[in-house]
């Protein structure tokens, strides 16, 4: 009898390994042993998945000994430093931060998009894109494969919850200094309010909207926006493709919504890409704003799906496409797809890893 594999999910105490135990649950049963593990100060602690409560393991080497696929689901620093001992201790690795996403030898992974590129892993690590560019590349990539993506112009209004769980710690104090009040009338009131309670942000979200995610790099632009830029083209296999991102956060707890001007190489059409969109795994058309039906994050949020809808054929060019997606950031936007990855390596059907022995 072939053995399930033994999954490791490291980082299982944190914002997104919540969500990733409660998918682990609700999918198909294909992994062994399920181990978790985080850091050394959550050691000890016990958590549910598929219905046990299971231990939590410090992060070490002995914790990875015996592991076939492993979740990094934790912070690039430490995803640097511990993936490759995964890796070398025989583990396929899908990691969910920035550190390995623009490694040549790093295949970066959407499985809407590009499934083929899991196959191919010189460094026995997978990489998963960042959540803003998972809110807009399962719809994006759809019409790309129909019309040619000639040029991609977008503005990602990022949720508290892309800072982490300080990030949505901060909003709700913000928020609770706020309520109530007659602020947002005067300049800097806001601010005078919050204080210090901005937590990992620039400044106050409450009843307000930030120009900047990430950290500064030259000639202006975030991180986060070259980030979009970068993973945008590895995904879709466009190097050249022009890309403008302008990151915001904004006040919404959980899930993150994209504005997006896509032109491209033929002329394209609102019912054409209304087809496609409807057909296209991984999305949901939700398009009539007469009837008030279009995506929102609050709507949205706790569901696996990208949503798409105002789809408008620009009125200046025959070629573009102006449209609005919104995707919950720790479904799809980090745990849905490396679970979707990780299945997706070891699904008997297509084998993407060494045959696991008897037991």
């Amino acid at each position: 009898m072939t053995r399930k594999p033994t999954l490791a999910v490291v980082g299982a105490t944190g914002a997104v390994g919540a969500v990733m135990l409660q998918m682990l649950t609700q999918h198909a049963d294909v992994w062994g042993e399920i181990r978790l593990v985080a850091s050394p100060r959550s050691a000890g602690r016990k958590l549910a998945v598929r219905g046990e409560e299971t231990e939590v393991l410090a992060l070490s080497e002995e914790a990875l000994e015996g592991v076939d696929l492993a979740l990094f689901l934790v912070p690039e620093d430490i995803a640097a430093r511990w993936a490759p001992i995964a890796a070398a201790k025989g583990a396929v690795v899908v990691d969910t931060s920035a550190a390995f996403r623009a490694d040549p030898d790093v295949p970066l992974v959407v499985p809407e998009i590009n499934p083929h590129a899991v196959r191919v892993r010189p460094r026995g690590i997978v990489a998963s894109p960042g959540c803003s560019t998972l809110a807009l590349i399962v719809a994006v990539g759809a019409l790309h494969a129909e019309f040619g993506l000639a040029e991609l112009v977008v503005t990602a209004q990022q949720a508290a919850s892309g800072g982490g769980q300080a990030g949505v710690a901060a909003l709700r104090a913000q928020l609770s200094l706020v309520a109530g009040t007659e602020l947002g009338t005067h300049p800097g009131d806001v601010r005078r309010a919050v204080g210090d309670q901005t937590g990992p942000f620039p400044g106050p979200v409450a009843l307000n909207v930030l120009p900047w995610s990430g950290e500064l790099t030259a000639d202006g632009w975030s991180s986060e926006e070259l980030a979009l830029r970068a993973e945008t083209r590895k995904i879709l296999g466009l190097p050249g493709l022009p890309v403008a991102a302008t990151c915001v956060r904004v006040p919404v707890v959980t899930a993150h919504s994209v504005s997006v001007h896509a032109r491209f190489e033929r002329p394209v059409s609102v019912g054409r890409a209304h087809e496609i969109l409807a057909t296209s795994p991984g999305v949901v058309l939700f398009d009539d704003p007469a009837s008030g039906d279009f995506p929102t994050p609050a709507d949205v949020v706790g569901t696996d799906p990208v949503w798409v809808g105002r789809v408008r054929r620009s009125m200046d060019d025959e070629r573009a496409l102006e449209f609005f997606v919104c995707g919950d950031n720790l479904r799809k936007g980090a745990a849905l797809n490396a679970v979707q990855i990780a299945e997706s390596i070891i699904r008997p059907e297509r084998p993407e890893r060494p045959e696991i022995g008897d037991d």
